[in-house]
């Protein structure tokens, strides 16, 4: 048990059960098993989030938690439709919370890692509302203190390495996909694509510089530092790769690790992995360089070997392919029924970034989706996440990736991309898909 934690939220828990006391029931006990759920009034929630929670057929007496946190534009349901980590709940028996970030000005459903107060232990936003969803978790379905973990995508991402530095004592690990280092944004103003000097390109500091962030965030804490694993393609030009480079520095500082991997190998074709042990032979970084990837990680297997770095696959890591692992739904035949699509569109001088969000609103599953519409003139695409889109300009197609294939009814999953435009920022006008013409939410 980590005590140092519980005596921290002490108090916010002994309020939060008085006042629910005071109330009445206010939600009912843990969701029906192998079900997303939300769950309200999970705690102190200054970022106004919202919390869903998956909890598998068959768990443990007390499971181990992973929090699973979507990229900007997205949501909880749609990172859990659109990622693998609940099929490999089901497979090793740990739940999951899928927070949704609420709607940022400007920026869209981004999870906060640049206001001062998502900085600073305790002092509000994000971080605040997702460390009660983790101690709602605890208290009402059992779940392991000792065994919590972080992951995200891009946004999400960047929530991990934030979560790590400022609640070292509540993370066992975390497995960050092409986030950047804890304390890259300035401020709300360095935030959006095009304008931020974290995401520009350039942004360097010395490992020194960056593990001072880490450790000012949560002053004073001399525990033990949860192990992080990193994620990066080398073709990612919306959160540059270099800063897969500033990430390491940053960690193998706080560990007092050097810079200089102990060992490099190749897991997967594609995949150079650096791991970074301590004089024990522990291994408390892992660095992932996806040769040729874009904004567009997790993809197929990489989940798993997160969940095997989290050490929650009962094995040790894989050495030859990724299990192969499906999405919690069957896989009937493709229809052609109805659909629903909302796009957010964040724009700057020449550039801007779409996030789409695509729902199956029909009452059969989708197995295999293709997305058509057209860009406004002078706007080309220069990479994408979540789908492959062919062509770049005109009338372009999005197609699924292996993960994200089938839309259970109801289901959504989030894609976007980065482009280049001549001065027409807007967004396409109509969306079909598989042939069916959606609905603009």
């Amino acid at each position: 048990m980590k005590i140092q934690r519980r005596l921290v939220l002490s108090f916010a828990a002994l309020f939060a059960v008085v006042g629910l006391a005071a109330l009445g029931p206010v939600v009912a006990g843990p969701a029906a098993a192998a079900s997303l759920t939300q769950v309200v009034n999970f705690g102190s929630n200054p970022g106004g989030m919202e919390m869903y929670i998956y909890v598998p057929n068959s768990v443990s007496a007390n499971p181990a938690i992973v929090v699973a946190m979507h990229g900007c534009g997205g949501s909880g349901p749609g990172f859990y439709s659109g990622s693998e980590f609940a099929s490999l709940a089901d497979r090793y028996g740990f739940i999951v919370i899928y927070p949704s970030a609420e709607q940022q000005a400007g920026f869209g459903k981004c999870f906060d890692t640049w206001s001062d107060s998502a900085k600073r232990r305790g002092g509000g936003s994000d971080p605040v509302s997702i460390a009660s969803m983790v101690t709602y978790a605890e208290q009402n379905y059992h779940g392991d203190a000792n065994r919590v973990y972080a992951t995200g995508s891009s946004s999400g991402g960047m929530m991990t390495d934030e979560m790590l530095a400022l609640y070292p004592d509540m993370f066992a690990a975390g497995a960050a996909f092409m986030g950047v280092p804890f304390g890259c944004f300035a401020n709300a103003a360095d935030y959006p694509p095009g304008t931020s000097k974290c995401t520009g390109g350039s942004m360097t500091k010395t490992a020194q510089q960056w593990g001072d962030l880490v450790r000012q965030a949560y002053p004073g804490y001399s525990g033990t530092r949860p192990r992080i694993q990193l994620w990066h393609g080398t073709a990612d030009t919306l959160v540059p790769y270099s800063l897969l480079q500033e990430d390491i520095k940053q960690w193998t500082n706080v560990f007092g690790l050097s810079q200089t991997p102990t060992s490099t190998d190749t897991p997967v074709s594609g995949w150079n992995r650096s791991r970074f042990a301590n004089s024990a032979g522990t291994v408390e970084i892992e660095a992932y360089s996806i040769q040729g990837a874009g904004h567009s990680l997790p993809s197929s297997g990489m989940a798993a070997y997160a969940i095997s770095f989290f050490g929650l696959d009962n094995t040790s890591p894989p050495t030859s392919g990724p299990p192969t692992s499906s999405p919690p739904v069957s896989s009937p035949p493709v229809e052609t029924g109805t659909c629903q699509v909302s796009d957010t569109v964040s724009a700057w001088d020449t550039g801007l970034t779409e996030n789409i969000d695509i729902t199956n609103s029909g009452t059969s599953a989708i197995n295999g989706w293709s997305l058509a519409f057209t860009l406004p003139s002078g706007q080309t695409i220069t990479s994408g996440w979540n789908a492959t889109f062919s062509p770049s300009s005109g009338q372009v197609t999005a197609k699924n990736q292996s993960y994200n294939a089938v839309l259970a009814p109801g289901a959504s999953t989030s894609i976007g991309f980065q482009a280049t435009h001549t001065g027409n920022a807007a967004k396409p006008s109509t969306f079909t898909l598989n042939g069916t013409a959606c609905k603009n939410a």
